[in-house]
């Protein structure tokens, strides 16, 4: 199936110390390609997979589930061990649930989660079993970036229902799992994000196992803050997060 133009995933060489960048829910490796950049700029080996059904169509997706996708991210640890003798993770959204699931589950150093979801922001998300009866997709709202090339924002219109559902197991799953996760972690969530409730971060500080974690609040950007109007911020606190 063919990748829509943008969303292909990239690996960008540099040092033997690597970093994963995991795309979010119906995104794309292309919002996470300017940290990316970033990161490779200042000597690292950079990984950003493309989750399965992503960057193709929604009726792609559509048939895929969260093991899939966690799958994808596996796979870019197991490539990177043969390279790097440290590896970080980094997930925007649902990436970050899975970034934080790969540290559950595999020695990387550190990991930082970006805007993930514990509490969706969406009313009818106690509906959704009554409108997956009616309904295959949800109409999604795509914010332009204008001061961001579209290349780096491609993502779907439509959201299918289906997979909603995967994500929420998804949430409970890591919710589970953070008491286990000790691993140094960064968390930076946006006061003004209208796809996942703020509350989420500190739920997810307050729950980790991690001795040394860090909360950082933004107030200018809304969901995908590594594309919006505090993305060079968030690509700092990134780089010195992980240069520790």
């Amino acid at each position: 199936m063919a990748i829509m133009k943008g969303a292909e995933p990239f690996l960008l060489p540099g040092g033997e110390h690597g970093v994963i960048l995991v795309h979010g829910f119906t995104g794309s490796p292309s919002e996470m390609r300017l940290l990316g950049y970033h990161l490779n700029d200042l000597g690292y080996t950079v990984i950003a997979p493309r989750l399965t059904g992503h960057g193709t169509t929604p009726e792609a997706m559509a048939a895929t589930a969260w093991s899939q996708w966690f799958g994808n991210v596996e796979d870019a640890y197991l490539m990177l061990k043969g390279a790097c003798s440290k590896i970080d993770a980094v997930g925007l959204s649902m990436g970050g649930l899975l970034s934080l699931k790969l540290a559950s589950e595999y020695p990387i150093e550190r990991v930082a989660s970006l805007s993930a979801p514990i509490y969706i922001a969406d009313r009818r998300l106690p509906m959704l079993p009554l409108y997956r009866l009616i309904r295959k997709y949800a109409p999604k709202r795509r914010r332009k970036f204008h001061d961001v090339d579209p290349i780096y924002s491609v993502s779907y219109d439509r959201t299918p229902l289906n997979c909603i559902g995967s994500l929420i197991e998804l949430i409970k799953k890591v919710d589970r799992l953070l008491p286990t996760i000790n691993q140094p972690t960064l968390i930076v969530q946006s006061r003004n994000d209208r796809t996942v409730r703020p509350k989420s971060a500190r739920h997810i500080y307050d729950r980790l196992g991690s001795r040394e974690k860090k909360l950082v609040w933004l107030e200018e950007s809304g969901h995908i803050i590594t594309l919006d109007a505090e993305r060079d911020s968030v690509f700092r606190l990134v780089a010195d997060f992980i240069r520790r």
